[in-house]
Parts: structure tokens; sequence; C-alpha cells
């Protein structure tokens, strides 16, 4: 007795990819034709993009550097008030004095 297994599932896989194929192919294809009509509009666009990543790296890096210096400022000028009347207790050596 003889089983057919066969679906549909990997024709319609294959038309799938097809048509994502067809789509991606005409969209890079008109992209490079407006590209190659209008080079400086593009040219002036791929520039204000970078500018604007550029502008976008500094002012994280800038946010960075200053967070870090005010932390920074934070822990020098942080008095040593915390650590007054401390004791330190040593359960091993019971006949010692609590203070070290």
């Amino acid at each position: 007795m003889a089983f057919n297994i066969f679906t549909n599932v990997v024709s319609l896989a294959s038309a799938r990819a097809a048509r994502w194929l067809i789509f991606t192919g005409l969209f890079f294809t008109g992209f490079g034709i407006l590209i190659i009509t209008y080079p400086k509009f593009f040219a002036t666009m791929a520039a204000v993009v970078f500018f604007l990543i550029g502008a976008g790296f500094f002012v994280t890096a800038a946010k960075i550097y200053l967070a870090a210096r005010k932390w920074k400022k934070a822990v020098d000028t942080e008095p040593d008030s915390y650590r007054e009347n401390v004791r330190l207790h040593i359960e091993e050596h019971p006949g010692e004095s609590d203070y070290l």
C-alpha cells in the first residue's frame, strides 16, 4: 500500500520566496534608477543621515561623560561619616575587644 504524503507546503513556501525575491529585486532596481537620476539629491540625503547619526553619537558620548563625571564627583565628596561607631563582632574569639 503506497502513501502519498505530498502537501502544498513546499509549493507555497517556494511561491512566497519567489514573490519576496521579485519585490526585493524591483525595489532595489527602482532605487538604483532613482540614484542614477538624482545623484546630488541622494548624496545630500546620505550626508544628512550621516550627520544626524554622528551628532547622535556625540550627544550620547557627552551624556555618558557628564554622568560619569557627576558620579565621580559625588563619590569623591561623600563624607566617611557612615564609618563612625562601627563595631566588629568576632564570634571566634569572644574574649577580645569588640573594637579593632
